[in-house]
C-alpha cells in the first residue's frame, strides 16, 4: 500500500522528498563585493548565513570606486568573481546594466517596496535610503541650513567632504547637484575656493567632525544619527535646496557562478527579516512595513533629489575629471 501511496503522491505532484527539498535549498560558495562599512557588512553576512546555514558567504569590502575597478579589471581578463554586488549607487550598477553585466531578477519580493527605489527591469534593488547631509560638531559649530551657506569663508579648512573618486554615496552626490540648479557645480567651485580637500569615504568624514578637527562634514544621515546616538558630539541638518540619497542596491550578476544562492541573498536583503536589520544598524529602510530608526526626520520632511541617472552614466566620466580639475585626483 505505501508504494502504490507513493505513486499516487508522484503523479499528483504533491509528493516531495528530502532529497529534492535539500537540492532546492541554496548552498555552496557565495562571492559578494560591497562598499557597507566593515562591522556592517559583517553584520549582514551573518545575518544571511544564518538564514541560509548551507550557503558558505565569501565577501570583500572597499569603497564603491575601487570595487568596480577591481571588478572592470576581472571582467577584461574573463574571471569576474562576484555573485552579488552591494554597493552605494545606481550610477554604478546602472552602466553594468547598460553593458548587459546584470541578471534580471524578474521574481524579486517586490511588494512592499515602491518602484522608485528599484530598476525598472529588476537588475538592481535599492535596500535602503541614505541621504547626504549637513553634519556639524555641537560643541564648536551651529547648524547651517543650506548648502551655499556652508561654503563661505568662515568655514575655511572646516569642512570634512568625501570625494566621489572614493565614495558613491558622493559620487551620487555630485551628479545629483550639479543638476540642480540652486546648487550647481557653483558650489563645488566655493568649496575648493576655500581649500576643502574631498577625500575618503564617510567614515573618515564623519570622525573628523566628531573629534573637532573640523566644525562640518557632507556625510549620509545614518552615520550621523548613529555617532550621535553613542554620544559623539554630532548632529545633522538637511539643507533646504535638498538632499541627494543612495538606495545601497543589490545586484546579481548575469557571470553569477551560484545563481540559487545569489537569489536567496537578494531576497533575505529585500525580506521584512532583511529589512529589520537594516533598521537594527541604524538605517531607512525601503520596505512600507519597516518603520525607520529612532532619530530619524520622518522622510515625507525631506526634500530628495534624484538625479537623472541615465545622464549621470553618460557624463559620469566626463564630471569625475571635471572635479579631478578642480580638486585635484
Amino acid at each position: 500500500m505505501r508504494t502504490s501511496f507513493n505513486v499516487l503522491m508522484l503523479a499528483s505532484g504533491l509528493f516531495v522528498s528530502a532529497a529534492s527539498l535539500a537540492d532546492e535549498a541554496p548552498a555552496g560558495r557565495l562571492v559578494v563585493y560591497t562598499s557597507q562599512a566593515p562591522e556592517i557588512a559583517q553584520q549582514t553576512m551573518d545575518a544571511f548565513k544564518a538564514a541560509y546555514p548551507n550557503v558558505q558567504v565569501e565577501w570583500t569590502r572597499n569603497g564603491t570606486t575601487q570595487l568596480m575597478n577591481v571588478l572592470r579589471t576581472e571582467m577584461m581578463s574573463g574571471e569576474a568573481k562576484p555573485d552579488v554586488l552591494l554597493i552605494a549607487d545606481a550610477i554604478n550598477l546602472g552602466a553594468l546594466k547598460n553593458e548587459n553585466h546584470l541578471y534580471s531578477y524578474s521574481d524579486a519580493p517586490l511588494s512592499h517596496i515602491n518602484p522608485s527605489f528599484y530598476e525598472k527591469d529588476k537588475t538592481f534593488f535599492g535596500t535602503k535610503i541614505i541621504a547626504t547631509v549637513i553634519a556639524y560638531n555641537t560643541q564648536h559649530a551651529q547648524p547651517i541650513d543650506s548648502w551655499n551657506a556652508l561654503a563661505v569663508d568662515a568655514n575655511k579648512g572646516q569642512i570634512a567632504v568625501p570625494s566621489p573618486l572614493y565614495s558613491g554615496a558622493a559620487l551620487y552626490k555630485l551628479h545629483t547637484d550639479i543638476n540642480t540648479p540652486s546648487i550647481g557645480w557653483s558650489f563645488y567651485k566655493k568649496l575648493a575656493a576655500i581649500g576643502v580637500a574631498p577625500q575618503g569615504g564617510n567614515g573618515p568624514a564623519l570622525k573628523a567632525v566628531a573629534s573637532g578637527l573640523d566644525k562640518y562634514g557632507i556625510i549620509t544621515d545614518a552615520d550621523v544619527i548613529l555617532a550621535k546616538k553613542k554620544g559623539s558630539p554630532v548632529d545633522l541638518v538637511y539643507p533646504k535646496e535638498g538632499v541627494s540619497y543612495v538606495t545601497e542596491p543589490v545586484a546579481i550578476m548575469k557571470t553569477a557562478h551560484n545563481l540559487p544562492a545569489a537569489k536567496a541573498f537578494v531576497n533575505f536583503m529585500l525580506s521584512e527579516q532583511g529589512q529589520k536589520l537594516v533598521v537594527e544598524q541604524g538605517n531607512r529602510p525601503v520596505d512600507d512595513r519597516v518603520s525607520a530608526p529612532e532619530g530619524f526626520t520622518p522622510i515625507n520632511k525631506i526634500k530628495l533629489l534624484s538625479p537623472d541617472v541615465a545622464k549621470a552614466i553618460k557624463e559620469d566620466a566626463a564630471v569625475r575629471d571635471q572635479f579631478t580639475a578642480l580638486f585635484g585626483g
